[in-house]
């Protein structure tokens, strides 16, 4: 059977699943359009560093092998593709660089990645990336910019760039990033997805190249939050190639999702989080507020500071690691990344120590909070996707610079490592998206991703697949 690459487009992880398990189609045939799409698409949007076509029909053939076998895999036939930061066998990890691609192809894929597929899923490549994930923006100046399907004038967020222009395209459902201060809810936010940062410790980090150890999250961008659900869990499980990671049985997500949101506690995060923000985005927090009955506000202590030590945190503990490469070859680097290692690499380790006691103190502080509220909403960016290059922004009457800025709501939450989901909004009238961050407790991915369904099939949020780059006007 020959599935056309636009019917493919709007396929979710989920129906493919369904369709190949129930043997309404075949994965080499999914894999095969996959590819197509890929190809006709990727030229201009420039998502992918490395196509692996080969290996996904490899991975196709063996999943219609054990179908046929009467095995039901949660992920039969859905295909899916990483940021380059993930280890792929045969395939050099390049976390966005210029350096690393010096580097020999990776050994073995990364723990995630092993998951995918064992699930059924099918590898289709290594996505573009900021370098050394050290972005908000999606510019890269080795392997250009991965751009915006909604309108590739503009920026499609990082450091997961590659991974929100491929899912928002079509080229596959399904995307892996990496979120440090925000680099899977800011995609998510421009490309119009549903993007989950789990809880820190939660999901392996073993095969990934590191950008701030205490920090660096992985999860999955989809354009439903059954995906996310139906990805989540397969990727949970114990990995003794990760020790920081949380000593936590599998949590099972996707059969909560039909519980709804009624009954939880969902408030909107105020002070902080309603400053310097664009009408647009205050509008979205607003409109998801109104569709779960939300009235209730409550003012986040410290937020700022919060942002703050996340910054002294990233800069002191990503310069370290980067150090001799620093020294031996700084031209090799973007001279914006450069720069904020070489930074970060002068800041006092009193300041690292003190930003650490803060972030135990503001942990508490939120933990004590959601003794009254299940969900805190919060917008996921302060605006709608920038144009590409954009330097400066105005906020709140106030020039500053766009690139930092754009993180401004998500990092105080990574800074503590609580599950988020970001889920799309569509304004009436606006040409862009914009998210909306569904702030839950440690380890309640499960209500994040319950509200975010809801919010789904209220229509409040939404993930149209974009139009081909030749469509746009």
């Amino acid at each position: 059977m020959s599935i056309p690459t636009s019917d493919l487009a709007s396929w979710t992880a989920a129906e493919t699943a369904k369709a190949v398990n129930d043997g309404a189609i075949s994965a080499r045939d999914v894999a095969n359009a996959a590819i197509e799409r890929i190809e006709a698409l990727n030229q201009a949007l420039n998502a992918f560093t490395d196509v692996t076509g080969a290996r996904a029909l490899a991975e196709a053939d063996a999943v219609d092998a054990r179908v046929a076998s009467g095995e039901h895999l949660p992920l039969a036939g859905v295909p899916y593709a990483v940021k380059n930061l993930f280890d792929i066998e045969g395939v050099t990890t390049r976390a966005g660089s210029k350096i690393n691609r010096e580097n020999p192809p990776a050994t073995a894929d990364a723990t995630l990645v092993s998951k995918l597929t064992q699930a059924g899923g099918l590898l289709l490549g290594g996505l573009n990336m900021g370098e050394y994930a050290y972005d908000f923006t999606g510019e890269n100046v080795h392997d250009g910019n991965a751009l915006n399907p909604h309108d590739p004038a503009r920026m499609s967020g990082g450091s997961s760039s590659g991974s929100g222009t491929a899912a928002a395209s079509g080229m596959v459902p399904v995307t892996m990033g990496s979120d440090t201060n925000g680099s899977i809810r800011v995609p998510a936010s421009f490309c119009g997805l549903f993007g989950l940062k789990p809880t820190f410790g939660r999901l392996s980090r073993g095969g990934t190249y590191p950008f701030v150890a205490s920090l660096d999250h992985l999860g999955p961008l989809a354009r439903s939050a059954e995906d996310l659900a139906l990805v989540y869990d397969v990727l949970q499980g114990a990995d003794p190639r990760d020790h920081a990671q949380a000593d936590k049985p599998p949590m099972p997500t996707l059969a909560e999702l039909s519980k709804g949101a009624s009954g939880l506690r969902i408030a909107v995060a105020g002070g902080y989080f309603r400053e310097r923000a664009m009408p647009e985005a205050l509008a979205a927090v607003d409109a998801i507020a109104a569709s779960l009955g939300a009235g209730r506000e409550i003012g986040i202590p410290e937020a700022a500071r919060a942002r703050a030590a996340a910054y002294v945190i990233t800069t002191s503990e990503s310069s370290a690691l980067h150090l001799k490469r620093l020294q031996s070859r700084p031209g090799d680097y973007d001279p914006d990344t450069r720069d904020r290692f070489l930074s970060g690499a002068m800041v006092p380790a009193a300041w690292t120590v003190q930003a650490q006691r803060f972030r135990s103190w503001f942990h508490a502080c939120m933990l004590t909070l959601f003794d009254n509220v299940d969900i805190l909403l919060a917008p996921s960016t302060p605006f709608h996707a920038l144009p590409s290059g954009t330097r400066t922004v105005t906020l709140d009457g106030v020039d500053m610079p766009a690139r930092p800025n754009i993180g401004l709501f998500t990092q105080p939450i990574s800074f503590i490592g609580l599950p988020v989901v970001s889920v799309p909004v569509w304004l009436d009238g606006a040409d862009l998206p914009i998210g909306v961050q569904v702030i839950a407790p440690p380890w309640r991915e499960d209500l994040a991703l319950r509200v975010a369904k809801t919010l789904q099939d209220r229509g409040a949020a939404s993930a149209p697949v974009a139009p081909a780059p030749k469509d746009n006007k």
